[in-house]
């Protein structure tokens, strides 16, 4: 099944899905198609898709929104934007997919906002962080408070968006915006060599991680550990459990459903 657009390029290499975003001469700036497009994609992911990496074309990741292409919108219409670009990041975070960011070039605004909804992100030395919305007289909208602030914290990511700060990769990395500061051209291959590993691991344990731990992390002391006591009682209780340990014992790698 091919869901690639004209926007958003899908390849299928066994379990492992790579999106590239594909506005060439825009920097990927994300525009209302692209964004529906990624949704189609996490709302309805090939069968047998394990992992999925997302990358740009043309040496940048997502210079956030197309403002050439902005829609003026009425405070309703401007709300009710944000919200959908709420739940389609709630949506790549939360599908259950791992998902593996190759970044390089611009990760701004909007594709900061999507970088941080992914799972593990990898940046080349052309990686830029910028957050420049208080220049243009706007504000985030695409979950950057959450997200973003979540790493960053509040006071840093203020001051980030006060003075349009820029970030490189090794900042970036010291920061929590990237787990892996790389060379350049070696996002991708890094990408799929993690992805590889990821895909092989439990799909049970994969959506227990994605979708508990940010959500315990929400959550009083108490409530997280009943739930990380719930997590653990159905992974732990479930056909691939059983093969894991098996193969442990027997010395094997284990082969999950």
């Amino acid at each position: 099944m091919s869901q690639s657009t004209e926007y958003l390029k899908v390849e299928i290499d066994g379990a492992i899905a790579t999106l590239t975003m594909n506005r060439p001469g825009k920097r990927n700036a994300m525009c209302d198609e692209l964004l529906d497009a990624i949704d189609a994609f996490f709302s309805n992911p090939p069968e047998g898709v394990r992992a999925v990496i997302l990358t740009g074309t043309e040496g940048h990741y997502c210079s956030g929104l197309d403002l050439s292409e902005h829609v003026a919108r009425n405070a309703e219409g401007t709300m009710r934007h944000s919200r959908n670009w709420h739940r389609v990041m709630d949506l790549i975070q939360f599908s259950g997919l791992p998902v593996i960011s190759a970044m390089y070039g611009a990760v701004i605004g909007g594709g900061l906002e999507m970088a941080t909804s992914t799972h593990v992100r990898i940046a080349e030395p052309s990686t830029i962080f910028q957050l420049p919305e208080g220049m243009r007289g706007i504000f985030v909208g695409g979950g950057a408070t959450v997200r973003v602030g979540r790493i960053l914290g509040a006071d840093r990511m203020c001051e980030m968006m006060l003075t349009g700060r820029k970030y490189n990769a090794e900042e970036g990395f010291t920061l929590g915006l990237t787990h892996y500061s790389v060379g350049e051209g070696e996002a991708m291959p890094l990408a799929r060599k993690l992805a590889a590993k990821i895909a092989k691991n439990a799909s049970l344990s994969n959506y227990m991680m994605i979708n508990a731990i940010s959500r315990i992390n929400d959550m009083s002391k108490a409530d997280g550990l009943f739930t990380e006591s719930l997590c653990a009682a159905v992974s732990q209780t479930s056909e691939d459990a059983e093969e894991g340990l098996k193969a442990f014992l027997e010395k094997r790698a284990p082969v999950f459903r």
